[in-house]
């Protein structure tokens, strides 16, 4: 893995993000542990080794069962029930069920926060480096699956055949609510329409909406906001069609964080609103931050 990087401070790390990185699409993963310290970018179910022992097709039908006996329990829990196996896998990976899924965010500050929030030791109690690691391949996104089955043509309609809407009152903002109502539609459930044409006159062939089982490359998945800590974290999750192999090295680059910039970075990053109680919109996050404040950085508060 590609390590041209090596932070001893919060501002080497702001320089890095906007100066050094590719002007690709990028997507952030803060560890606590380095990927050669033992901690591979594999998704949470991948580190269950004692999986390899079953074939390809048996961890596979072990995965959708989990999740089904998962969904089964949905419905007493939640407000929002899945739509897909996408967004049931999303909810389960969310409630620390082991999945094909590995987090991700758009957002290097909030990674940063993960790689430093907690300062490992190993075997003899020496602190040690953590990293954010950025994720360069471009893999594909989910909503690319989704326009493709879209009609590439939409008929032209006329007076004659088509309704005239009434004003919203949002035309003057440069948008228009119906649309805004479809488009969302469109993204939540993507169109199944089987009746429209292509330009040469032959009928249009739906591809369904892959399963994150069913997948033959990873993929980028924007979950919906089913919690406010995905939304805070800015979140993706990485569908991996391959789930206990590691991220190759030529897909990610490896920024280390010195152990001794741990404390600073920390103040810093608390400072610049992005620490528990921000991330964790919860009792959780305000526990987590008045501990930190209080008794380990012997704050005030």
């Amino acid at each position: 893995m590609s390590t041209p990087f090596e932070i001893e401070s919060f501002e080497e790390y702001l320089k890095t993000v906007r100066d050094e990185l590719p002007q690709s699409r990028k997507y952030f993963r803060g560890q606590t542990k380095l990927v050669s310290d033992g901690y591979a970018l594999k998704p949470s179910i991948g580190r269950y080794t004692h999986l390899l022992n079953k074939s390809f097709a048996e961890r596979d039908e072990l995965e959708r069962e989990v999740l089904d006996v998962f969904r089964n329990h949905l419905v007493t829990h939640v407000q929002h029930l899945p739509r897909s196996e996408w967004e049931a896998l999303a909810i389960a990976q969310h409630h620390g069920l082991p999945t094909r899924f590995m987090d991700w965010t758009t957002n290097p500050l909030v990674a940063l926060y993960f790689a430093v929030r907690e300062t490992k030791t190993d075997d003899e109690d020496k602190p040690m480096n953590s990293a954010v690691y950025v994720l360069i391949s471009d893999p594909p996104r989910y909503t690319d699956f989704n326009r493709r089955e879209r009609t590439a043509v939409k008929p032209v309609g006329d007076l004659a055949t088509t309704r005239v809407r009434e004003t919203s009152g949002y035309e003057e903002f440069g948008v228009d609510e119906l649309d805004s109502e479809e488009h969302a539609k469109e993204l939540a459930e993507p169109s199944q329409v089987s009746d429209q044409e292509e330009p040469n006159g032959e009928p249009v062939s739906p591809t369904p909406v892959t399963s994150p089982f069913e997948i033959n490359e990873n993929v980028i998945y924007h979950p919906p906001h089913i919690s406010p800590r995905l939304r805070a974290q800015d979140s993706v999750l990485l569908a991996h069609h391959q789930p206990f192999e590691a991220l190759e090295e030529r897909d990610c680059l490896e920024i280390i964080i010195r152990h001794d910039a741990h404390d600073d970075i920390r103040r810093r990053l608390d400072q610049y609103g992005v620490f528990d109680r921000q991330l964790f919109p919860d009792l959780d996050g305000i526990a987590k931050w008045l501990r930190y404040r209080v008794f380990e950085s012997k704050g005030t508060l």
